[in-house]
């Protein structure tokens, strides 16, 4: 059974997550599904579906938002029965913490796959009251991602004692500095991977990013396989596609230092995606 991709968006009330979540609808360019609480200021004017757990909006080229009205399981499998999305994306407020919907996700869901956990950081906020507290640092402590928000509110000096702070508490973790949520959206799911070499995207201040693509006709076995990955180099953000392990064809799915891998056939090829990374694509032997 092919498994739907689901991310997750955390953060604290007013970091930027609802903005965050308009960005996704104006600019992601597959078919989702987004479950939030309810659906507050992100609501457009379309007809609202009774669902039996989720009440649902329908957008263009199928896709979805969702308000949540009954169990978060029930709910993803319906949005998965009758909408069928590319990626399903969480906003965790009055949901759940995101470690608890991760678990849910890892655990008790097999019609889906974890991609990323994104969140949003209030740059400001954290300066004025640098003690996050407990639940801050869980949110920081599973992201995949954070998104450094509102950086134009503080000073450098400010900006880079928050992401010491970020980076004490999560080492692998990637950060973007950014104002209004403003980012490429594609770097945040691990779906788009493939597409950015098909796409021109502009470079800006805060998403300097770089792709190539190898050909990955090496047949590894698992352990090799691990070595190769665990010695990817730091600035590899994220890298998807398939290889030949021990004469299967497997999906390798990698972001921030961690990867899962799937049965699945494919064109044998790597794409990688991070911080001017051209400059390092020697580095990455794949022979």
């Amino acid at each position: 059974m092919e498994k739907t991709p689901i991310a997750i968006i955390s953060g604290y009330l007013g970091a930027g997550k609802t903005t965050l979540l308009k960005r996704i609808i104006q600019n992601l360019d597959r078919k989702f599904a987004i479950l939030m609480n309810e659906f507050g200021e992100v609501s457009i004017d379309t007809q609202i579906i009774k669902g039996k757990n989720v009440d649902i909006q329908e957008l263009s080229g199928g896709c979805v938002c969702c308000s949540l009205t009954g169990e978060f399981e029930f709910a993803i499998k319906e949005i998965i029965k009758k909408y069928s999305p590319e990626i399903i994306i969480v906003e965790t407020t009055g949901v759940a913490e995101p470690d608890a919907i991760v678990f849910d996700v890892e655990e008790n869901l097999k019609e889906v796959k974890l991609d990323t956990v994104i969140i949003v950081v209030d740059a400001d906020s954290f300066v004025r009251f640098p003690s996050i507290g407990r639940v801050g640092e869980a949110q920081i402590e599973v992201a995949d991602v954070v998104l450094l928000n509102k950086t134009d509110l503080v000073n450098q000096k400010q900006v880079k004692e928050v992401e010491d702070k970020i980076r004490s508490i999560n080492q692998k973790a990637h950060i973007f500095k950014t104002q209004n949520c403003d980012i490429d959206i594609d770097l945040l799911f691990s779906l788009e991977i493939e597409h950015r070499t098909k796409k021109v995207h502009k470079k800006t201040e805060h998403t300097k990013m770089e792709t190539f693509t190898l050909d990955s006709k090496k047949k590894f076995t698992k352990e090799s396989l691990e070595e190769f990955l665990k010695n990817i180099p730091k600035e590899v953000y994220r890298l998807k596609g398939f290889v030949n392990l021990e004469g299967k064809s497997v999906l390798v799915n990698y972001v921030a230092g961690m990867w899962d891998l799937e049965e699945k056939q494919g064109d044998k090829k790597l794409v990688f995606i991070g911080d001017g990374i051209n400059k390092i694509k020697d580095r990455v032997k794949l022979e």
